[in-house]
């Protein structure tokens, strides 16, 4: 097989330790170095020196959860570093060793068979440490309101079954007057506010409960916990617009898409940059995301086409989207939803995953193109597919009884 590079490491990467192969290939002749470097900054700074000593251009690493990072944040820019997938790069079973694992790394290397996994610059690593941040506490903060929702039905008060929102002013004000020591239910229902106060005839039985001190006590701790999260978010809020401040105009023009706001919008950046050619198509990008269905045939049959573990991050905030785009009327987004989701039955979370790609490739086409969203209209199915809907209808109404002949007319 051919020899795509003579010089290469390869490096098996641990908490405390980095096994390095060192193959270097003069004609036929192949020699290996194997050295153990600890994981510090100032062994991984000795482990650069020995590589740019030793000529190395290239340095294949397996992706080990975080512990690469501390490794390519030191060799970036002396060596050129390829990201291996661990699933794509297993050794032989029964040869697992360190050393026999960065052997192999550097053997695959020099042939050209490791498929470099995406790593953005650091500036794109730098928002989407801050987004992922923020998201992570989006969900304490999901959590510890569902646990107000729990202690409050602990306690026999029923308002999240009368207000949407629990913590909205009017929730925050009765809760508030809680754990001030309010118990009759006409005063707190007195409290609501805005258009909330035409269901006062619903909070007064709903605010009627076993409020104890107990209670009281886990309530505060819980909404102080909140304003805290909340704190926490807003700051991570000013330091993610910092951060977006290169990508301005990719960012409004990833939001002319239906669905997609400014956080969703700074999360697709953050997870897949604003360079495209990363990614040489947009069914690739698609098919990294794990944002289509999967390949799965044998013998002729067709298994099922399940979607891959991809992107948690990014499926996230694109699912986020495509339910945001649903219900915007009068775009191509929820004609296309409704289509599937009533094609299929239940299938809506399929059809809300096909909306989800469908967003992830006009991202692709607008940053690749500096464009903004060109809509296709709610029509755009039934015009791409015109004899896909008439025998549609024609079924439906033999269906109900009746005898169908159809005759050409003029358009509409």
């Amino acid at each position: 097989m051919e020899v795509v590079s003579p010089i290469i490491a390869g490096l098996d990467v641990h908490e405390r330790t980095v096994v390095v192969c060192l193959r270097v290939q003069k004609e036929k002749r192949v020699q290996r170095s194997l050295r153990t470097f600890g994981t510090t900054t100032p062994a991984l700074l000795e482990l650069q020196r020995w590589l740019v000593e030793n000529q190395c251009p290239c340095a294949v690493i397996e992706s080990t959860g975080v512990y690469w990072k501390p490794v390519f944040n030191i060799l970036e820019g002396s060596v050129e570093v390829i990201l291996a997938n661990a699933h794509q790069v297993k050794t032989l079973p029964g040869r697992k060793t360190d050393m026999r694992d960065a052997e192999w790394l550097a053997e695959l290397g020099a042939h050209g068979l490791v498929k470099a996994s995406f790593i953005p610059p650091e500036p794109i690593r730098e928002l989407r440490e801050l987004t992922r941040y923020r998201k992570s506490l989006i969900r304490q903060r999901t959590a510890e309101v569902n646990r107000i929702q729990k202690i409050l039905e602990t306690a026999n008060i029923k308002l999240g079954s009368v207000a949407c929102d629990v913590l909205g002013a009017s929730g925050r004000a009765m809760l508030q007057a809680l754990i001030a020591g309010e118990r009759d239910a006409v005063v707190l229902a007195g409290l609501a506010k805005g258009t909330l106060r035409k269901k006062i005839d619903q909070l007064i039985p709903s605010l009627t409960g076993r409020f104890l001190q107990r209670h009281a006590f886990l309530l505060r701790q819980m909404l102080d916990h909140v304003e805290f999260i909340d704190g926490q978010i807003a700051t991570i809020d000013g330091e993610v617009e910092r951060a977006c401040a290169p990508f301005e105009i990719p960012l409004q023009l990833l939001q002319s898409t239906p669905g997609v706001g400014s956080r969703t919008a700074q999360v697709i950046v953050a997870e897949i940059g604003c360079d495209m050619n990363q990614f040489p198509t947009e069914h690739h990008l698609a098919s990294w995301a794990a944002i289509c269905p999967g390949n799965n045939e044998s013998a002729g049959k067709r298994r099922t086409g399940k979607t891959r573990n991809g992107n948690p991050w990014l499926r996230a905030a694109l699912v986020e989207a495509a339910w945001a785009a649903s219900r915007a009327r009068g775009t191509y987004l929820q004609s296309q939803f409704r289509h599937l989701a009533y094609a299929r039955g239940k299938g809506t979370r399929k059809a809300i995953v096909a909306v989800a790609h469908s967003i992830l490739i006009a991202a692709w086409h607008i940053l690749k193109k500096n464009v903004p969203y060109n809509d296709l209209g709610p029509e755009h199915l039934r015009r791409t597919n015109p004899e896909k809907i008439k025998r549609h209808l024609v079924r439906k109404l033999e269906a109900l009884g009746y005898r169908v002949s159809l005759e050409e007319g003029t358009a509409a």
